[in-house]
């Protein structure tokens, strides 16, 4: 019965175009944050530009509520090629700097700007898709089958990024990534069908920033939204930094590993993350979608405060581990609640509105970078758990009318 809830998504057609083509670009992203984040630690030589540079990546947040609007105006399919299309040229363009040896911290730090203006944007348009050509008695099956593309991609992600750039130089190791983005741009083409545009160009502007002040509107209108974007722009702040942009510099200056050490660091985490995935998948007609999201966006932090205490890499890389098991059974059911209340009209609007939320991932980026600096690594990531666990239980408080009863329309599975 378990294996055949986790496959029921790949019995529609869509799916099984969707599924490969986010894994690839899911694996270039990887890739990516792996070869990047090494690259700039080792040419600045400075945790406070290793910062800078994985926030900068999330610039483009701002417009994601835009990019959904479109999405729900023209097609999340179409908007989906479009930006995959976009990253295949950004990885060609970097590809093209490292074999000519011209490769330094200034084209890196622009090009993964450009491409952040868009990149923060496509896990919104996947569980919109997703939701737009998936059957209801489907859908949570298919959001965590989803979600385990991005997870399984920094396991094999990570490994494959550090392990390329170690053997054969950064040149061919962007070839690879290039041709996944390429690869993941045919297969999204034949995801779903494209929808009618119902307006006239004259029409357009108008409607979609009214469109966008409607999804604005609804968020702010729906308690369970509301919350669980309070939540979202929380554990972007004070939780997701120390298992990203903070990675490189654990492996390098806490550790003392090379690269190939801290792809094995990345992937600690995510495999955690990827059987959590599977478990929701696995499990989906059981899962409370709001309680255990606040439960275990708790167990998250937690987590994160003994891999701080972990004086080897061994113990470091389990409760890595634990953390992303726990991150996934927070996020998941957070996508599930959130695309469950939008309804058809909004989610594209909705997801997008949630993607915000990884504006909270810069403000917690940079200022850790200086407290490392001033107080150490170990005291930051306390400070950051200690904050973390102490507003997520104010969120709990304050909405549990519509997030804990387990009759509330957020608990519906």
């Amino acid at each position: 019965m378990a294996s055949l809830s986790l496959l029921a998504p790949f019995q529609v057609r869509s799916f099984r175009f969707q599924w490969p083509a986010d894994l690839l670009t899911s694996w270039g992203f990887e890739m990516e944050n792996v070869i990047l984040g090494w690259f700039v630690l080792v040419e600045t030589g400075s945790v406070v530009l290793l910062t800078a540079f994985a926030s900068i990546q999330y610039l483009g947040t701002l417009f994601a509520p835009v990019i959904g609007m479109v999405g729900d105006r023209i097609g999340h399919r179409t908007v989906l090629c479009a930006m995959r299309a976009s990253y295949a040229v950004s990885a060609a363009t970097l590809m093209s700097f490292a074999f000519t040896g011209r490769l330094s911290a200034v084209p890196v730090f622009v090009i993964a700007a450009l491409s952040g203006m868009i990149r923060s944007s496509d896990l919104a348009m996947r569980n919109a898709l997703v939701a737009e050509t998936m059957p209801a008695d489907r859908f949570t099956a298919a959001v965590g089958a989803a979600r385990t593309t991005s997870d399984s991609a920094r396991v094999v992600g990570s490994l494959a990024g550090a392990g390329l750039f170690a053997a054969v130089g950064m040149g061919r190791a962007y070839l690879v990534i290039t041709c996944f983005y390429l690869v993941g741009f045919l297969l999204t083409l034949g995801v779903g069908a494209a929808r009618a545009r119902h307006a006239t160009v004259d029409t357009v502007p108008a409607s979609m920033w009214r469109d966008l002040r409607e999804g604005l509107s609804y968020v702010w209108d729906t308690p369970c939204s509301l919350a669980a974007m309070w939540l979202a722009f929380l554990v972007n702040m004070t939780a997701f930094p120390l298992t990203s942009g903070l990675l490189p510099y654990v492996a390098r200056d806490i550790y003392h590993i090379n690269q190939t050490g801290l792809g094995y660091l990345v992937a600690s985490f995510a495999i955690g993350a990827l059987a959590g995935s599977i478990a929701i998948s696995v499990a989906s007609r059981l899962i409370r979608p709001a309680r255990m999201m606040l439960v275990f966006a708790m167990v998250w932090y937690a987590m994160l405060l003994v891999f701080v205490r972990m004086p080897t890499v061994a113990g470091g890389s389990a409760m890595l581990m634990l953390a992303g098991f726990a991150q996934s059974l927070s996020m998941v059911p957070m996508s599930v609640m959130l695309l469950h209340s939008a309804g058809p009209r909004f989610r594209g609007r909705v997801m997008g509105v949630r993607m915000f939320a990884i504006y909270g991932l810069p403000l917690g980026l940079l200022p850790a970078g200086a407290l490392i600096d001033r107080i150490a690594f170990a005291p930051t990531v306390t400070l950051y758990c200690c904050i973390g666990l102490a507003a997520t239980l104010a969120i709990a408080l304050r909405w549990r009318a519509d997030l804990w009863p387990l009759l509330a329309p957020a608990n519906q599975r």
